[in-house]
């Protein structure tokens, strides 16, 4: 089975993340994982702390002569910021002077519950472990992910629906050749497939950013190549689209999550929702002319595309704070204020495609595993055969 896990803080020395469970023999492509943690980086409304790290992912274990042999992988990436917090942020001292307590919680933010919870003075450490800067490690997770995949035949991208209220044209088509290109762009902008969505999308961050605000979106992630029959209608707790939708919701500021034209379905008739079943002898496969079930019915992929869509929030941290109440004292006061962005819809994409390709490649393992690359594609193209033989 697939697992995975990360652990650090926002300001501490380093990210780490581990997994366990990917095949021995397949080849790492360092440079298409650097590649990864760069896009994580970019896009229109960043705060300042992309400008301090470059993200790298550094191998610890479970990788030799450019291999993954079969053990857990543990992956870390240093936090250049630790300079400026090597005492607020000590393992072994007190911080003293350079404490910088997060003195009132700021509303949307992990702050409050979680400093009520682990019954601390203030939300300082709170804050580092819920900081979104943690999905760095996850996108690393998730290039071995989709490196994997790749063996398979199998891509997952994204691109960005909606900043604020600029939107993405319902015509406009979402094309693989489209999303590649979005994907190898050396200058990421806002992420989205038509140039004039995209500036209007600019204007929302600019008009955030005067005001002292921030502003939220809509990603969407697509998969292509899988076959039907992945994941499963026996179980509540073995339904992929169930798994898909908790992977999106795990990141930081994602407060919803949507398989296909699930919103717009809800208030649609059946007869406009549900996708006809044509079948085509020459290739041997089912066909549909839509694809409204994005790509999942009854809780396994259906052999269509898989599309999942992730609504993020605007980032909690306000320039102009909302009102609070002071840790200590409890007096009203305005919220604490940490250096943020302003949007951050390209880089949720990003971790969206991580997050998806872990589940997608956690889903072929179970279905299809082996303890190498090559007994997997084995088991994977049998599969395929069957497949194509009902």
């Amino acid at each position: 089975m697939l697992r995975f896990s990360t652990a650090g803080e926002s300001h501490g020395e380093a990210l780490m993340a581990w997994i366990s469970g990917l095949p021995a023999g397949l080849p790492i492509d360092f440079a298409f994982m650097d590649r990864e943690l760069w896009r994580r980086q970019q896009g229109y409304g960043r705060g300042g702390r992309m400008k301090i790290e470059r993200d790298s992912a550094h191998f610890i274990a479970g990788v030799r002569a450019g291999q993954t042999i079969g053990s857990p992988i543990a992956l870390r990436l240093e936090n250049r910021d630790w300079k400026n917090w090597q005492q607020a942020m000590s393992v072994t001292d007190p911080p003293g002077d350079a404490a910088r307590p997060v003195a009132s919680p700021r509303p949307g933010h992990a702050d409050l519950a979680g400093a009520i919870k682990f019954h601390l003075p203030e939300a300082r450490y709170v804050l580092e472990r819920a900081s979104a800067r943690e999905t760095a490690a996850r996108v690393a997770l998730g290039a071995l992910a989709k490196m994997l995949l790749r063996e398979l035949d199998i891509e997952v991208l994204g691109h960005v629906i909606a900043v604020g209220g600029a939107r993405l044209p319902e015509s406009t088509p979402v094309t693989w050749e489209g999303l590649r290109a979005l994907a190898a762009k050396d200058e990421v902008l806002l992420g989205a497939l038509d140039p004039t969505a995209e500036a209007a999308m600019k204007a929302e961050v600019d008009r955030a950013l005067r005001t002292g605000d921030s502003v939220g979106g809509i990603f969407e992630i697509r998969a292509r190549g899988l076959p039907p029959g992945l994941g499963s209608y026996i179980n509540w707790d073995e339904r992929l689209d169930a798994e898909l939708v908790r992977a999106m919701v795990s990141i930081q500021a994602v407060k919803a999550a949507e398989i296909g034209g699930g919103v717009w379905a809800a208030t649609a008739f059946g007869s406009e929702v549900q996708d006809p079943i044509h079948y085509d002898p020459g290739p041997h496969r089912f066909q549909r002319p839509s694809n409204h079930a994005g790509g999942l019915e009854g809780g396994m992929t259906n052999g269509e595309e898989v599309v999942v869509r992730g609504y993020l929030k605007p980032i909690s941290t306000l320039r102009r704070p909302l009102a609070s109440v002071a840790f200590a004292g409890r007096e009203p006061v305005k919220a604490a204020y940490e250096r943020s962005d302003v949007c951050v819809v390209p880089a949720a994409a990003v971790v969206g495609e991580a997050m998806t390709a872990l589940t997608l490649a956690r889903a072929v393992l179970a279905k299809c595993g082996g303890d190498s690359l090559y007994e997997l594609r084995r088991n994977y193209q049998a599969y395929w055969r069957q497949v194509r033989e009902f």
